[in-house]
């Protein structure tokens, strides 16, 4: 049997209260909240960190063959995203990287490409953006998931799917804009509807099942109209329709289908059918149904979609979030802006500074970044690679420093002592620089540190544990 053997989610760690839009530009907004990226985040940072949490709740042993990596909105264009995701997870040489990108409905080649044969791990980003005040920002979400398909015991398998191609312009970018345009949403509504009932008809029939019949329905696109009015033209049961996290998390594009699948697999039992319904240039559905093992997997499982969210602040400034999204250009600290990443000793020290492998010699002592030297025994080449990036530590001290440059000063700079040796300075990110204190335990997270002449300069950042890890 083949199907799903392992999940993840990331939810960023901040989300923005609609109500700040409102107070601010006295129009938009809203009720709830939408997740944010951080200043040093982006869709392949976010990817990064769901796959951490998929391999981490993934069967001992397991290893892809290939990742496939969706976005509408990429880091990169020309060159592919997904081998950054592939070297922050310290994934063979011999596993393919592939990008599928540019639209929503990229993330359906990317699942397909994915669940096709063997172990395959798909990755689902997206970080919405939209001109202050208008429906995009303020109903946009930021977040990724992961999906782990491989053989054997797994804890969902497909059986069955549909799907119907249109071509009309509801919502188009062209590349280097910074927002996305779209008819009004009774368009989307009606061009959707239709395109939705016959494909889940197709499906239905093709599976031997009633609309009725699904225990979990899932119903996404970046037409919320739309979506709404296809959960009840389709013939589901009302209590069957996920909840779509919007009014929490937002709509978070490519990546919304997917970390709502998480969120329904986070509750659902054994034996329960679920149907997703991807509206996006088309309607897609895909048919599953959760086995046995899904108990073992509960076991073993850490950072559940509602776990993440219990564990986000939603204090975030609207003027932070502006910033963030270069829509407001401030003074920065005085200090110099950094240099551009050369490509040459990138390559050369790419298992640190995407894998973050330390060294460690034969006393066991862990060199943080490697060192072809022993500290203890003046020893040369007798090392061994040790990866750190999912080693715990703890801050030893710390600095506050305002005159650093970031987008999102102050910068807290840590000296950490990670579980079983190892010393690393390095700054914190997703921190309270007047609540970080001597002792905090910490983890690292794969983060942007900053984008110069067009090029991302990604390492390895420290935060503060969340709930649920």
């Amino acid at each position: 049997m083949s199907g799903i053997v392992s999940y993840g989610a990331y939810i960023p760690y901040w989300r923005l209260q609609r109500s700040a839009i409102t107070s601010a530009l006295g129009s938009g907004g809203g009720r709830g909240t939408r997740s944010v990226a951080s200043y040093d985040e982006d869709t392949t940072s976010l990817a990064v960190e769901a796959g951490r949490v998929a391999l981490a709740n993934a069967p001992q042993g397991y290893s892809p063959e290939n990742v496939w990596f969706a976005t509408a909105t990429p880091a990169y264009l020309d060159k592919t995203n997904a081998t950054a995701i592939h070297a922050a997870l310290a994934l063979p040489d011999g596993v393919g990287a592939y990008d599928v990108n540019g639209s929503v409905r990229s993330q359906v080649a990317a699942l397909m490409g994915a669940s096709a044969r063997g172990s395959q791990m798909a990755f689902v980003s997206d970080v919405r953006v939209g001109l202050p005040g208008g429906g995009d920002e303020a109903n946009g979400g930021d977040a990724a998931a992961a999906i782990c398909f491989g053989e054997g015991n797994v804890i969902c398998e497909d059986f069955g799917g549909a799907g119907v191609t249109a071509e009309f312009l509801d919502r188009w970018r062209e590349p280097g804009d910074d927002s996305s345009q779209l008819w009004e949403e009774r368009f989307g509504e009606f061009a959707y509807v239709p395109l939705a009932q016959e494909a889940f008809k197709r499906a239905c029939a093709g599976a031997g099942m009633t609309p009725d019949q699904f225990d979990h329905v899932i119903v996404s696109g970046l037409h919320g109209r739309a979506a709404k009015a296809v959960a009840k033209a389709i013939g589901v049961r009302p209590e069957a329709v996920a909840d779509d996290l919007s009014t929490v998390i937002g709509n978070a594009g490519t990546a919304q289908a997917m970390v709502n699948l998480c969120d329904v697999l986070d509750r659902a039992q054994p034996g329960q059918t679920i149907a997703v319904v991807l509206l996006a240039d088309g309607c897609n559905v895909w048919l599953l149904r959760t086995t046995d093992e899904l108990l073992a997997f509960r076991a073993r499982q850490t950072n559940t979609v509602a776990q993440q969210i219990a564990n986000t602040r939603d204090d975030l400034t609207y003027a932070s979030f502006l910033t963030w999204r270069g829509f407001l250009h401030r003074e920065p600290p005085r200090r110099p802006e950094p240099d551009r990443p050369a490509g040459p000793p990138s390559l050369r020290r790419n298992k640190w500074k995407f894998g973050f492998f330390g060294s460690k010699d034969e006393t066991g002592f862990v060199h943080l970044p490697p060192s072809r030297v022993s500290f203890g025994t003046g020893e040369i080449d007798h090392m061994e690679p040790i990866r750190m990036a999912d080693v715990r530590a703890t801050i030893a001290t710390y600095t506050v420093d305002r005159l650093a440059f970031s987008l999102s000063p102050p910068v807290v700079a840590a000296v950490i002592d990670f579980d079983g040796g190892g010393r690393f300075q390095c700054e914190l990110t997703d921190v309270d620089p007047d609540k970080v204190k001597i002792g905090d335990r910490v983890e690292m997270s794969f983060r942007r540190l900053f984008t110069q002449d067009g090029v991302h300069n990604y390492f390895w950042k420290a935060r503060p544990i969340r709930g649920g890890a």
